[in-house]
């Protein structure tokens, strides 16, 4: 039985050569309001509306031989993505495993070889 639940577009990933500074173009050229930008300046983001545009270093263990989409999942009762994608045609890049910032990350490639990199939704943090 196919399963009720839409797996939700929730961010869009840049690969960029500078954090920091792509975030400060993006912010200043298009209006958006930035969300975050951590101190490694590994990661950042910016509110965009219902998707996240996300920013990232271009040279990164995880993805100097990978390129794609990113697809998060907000449910815990949803099956893992990954399984369901792979059920349905995808081909398997990387078994998910858990990211020091709290999420579980997994590869696959689309039917079009397109890879996707899918991980169930971090929740923001706490301030005190």
């Amino acid at each position: 039985m196919a399963s009720k639940l839409s797996p939700e577009f929730a961010y869009t990933v840049l690969y960029v050569k500078d954090v920091a500074e792509s975030v400060a173009f993006y912010s200043k050229a298009f209006g958006y309001s930035v969300r975050r930008l951590d101190e490694s300046h590994r990661w950042g983001e910016l509110e965009s509306g219902h998707t996240t545009i996300a920013f990232t270093p271009i040279h990164q263990h995880e993805t100097d031989d990978l390129t794609g989409v990113v697809h998060t999942t907000r449910s815990n009762k949803e099956r893992p993505p990954v399984e369901r994608a792979v059920e349905n045609g995808a081909v398997p890049v990387s078994e998910p495993e858990m990211k020091e910032w709290g999420q579980k990350v997994g590869y696959v490639r689309d039917i079009d070889g397109i890879v996707i990199r899918m991980g169930n939704h971090v929740k923001p943090a706490k301030l005190d």
